[in-house]
Formats: structure tokens, C-alpha cells, sequence
């Protein structure tokens, strides 16, 4: 995937208004998930597995039991891309398949 240049503050703030749950924490995006058990937290963070390949862009993942906690930056450009925002899209189809 080819990397785009960072998005202006009104771009990123579209987007958020779109990617509803998603929260900007600096230069990254941030959402938690829960789930009824561990077992469908790894499984949620398993079908992330396609999406972040495909896109060639990968979440930053803290699991804690029932809990998944992804962060997205661009790091090559050093804040938020169209890049980050498409994989947030993927990730809440995920979510909810």
C-alpha cells in the first residue's frame, strides 16, 4: 500500500467523526473492544490478521483477558494517514463478523 502524507487536523477530525468509538490519543487512534472471554478476544485479534496484511499496515495490540486495545499511527510519517483510517474500517468489520 502506498503511503499517504499525514492528514490535516480538519481530516482527522472527519474521520473520527465517521469511525465512531475510534479516539485520537496524539499522533494515534486508539479503540477498545470487550468480549464475553479471552478465547473471542484472540479470536477478534486473529481475523485482524487479513486486513492488516492485505493493507500492509499493522495495529499496535494489548490484550488484557477480555479486553483488546488497538492503536493505529502511521509511523513512517509520523501521525495519521488514510492508511490508519482504512485499516480502522477493516478492523470494525472485524468486530462485527
Amino acid at each position: 500500500m502506498s503511503r499517504s502524507s499525514r492528514l490535516s487536523e480538519a481530516q482527522v477530525a472527519a474521520e473520527l467523526a465517521v469511525h465512531t468509538g475510534w479516539v485520537r490519543a496524539g499522533e494515534t487512534i486508539t479503540r477498545t473492544y470487550t468480549f464475553a472471554g479471552f478465547p473471542d478476544a484472540v479470536a477478534f485479534v486473529a481475523r485482524l490478521v487479513e486486513p492488516a496484511e492485505r493493507l500492509e499496515h499493522h495495529p499496535d495490540i494489548d490484550v488484557r483477558y477480555t479486553r483488546v486495545i488497538l492503536s493505529l499511527s502511521t509511523h513512517d510519517q509520523g501521525g495519521l494517514t488514510t492508511a490508519d483510517f482504512a485499516l480502522a474500517t477493516e478492523i470494525e468489520k472485524a468486530a462485527q463478523g
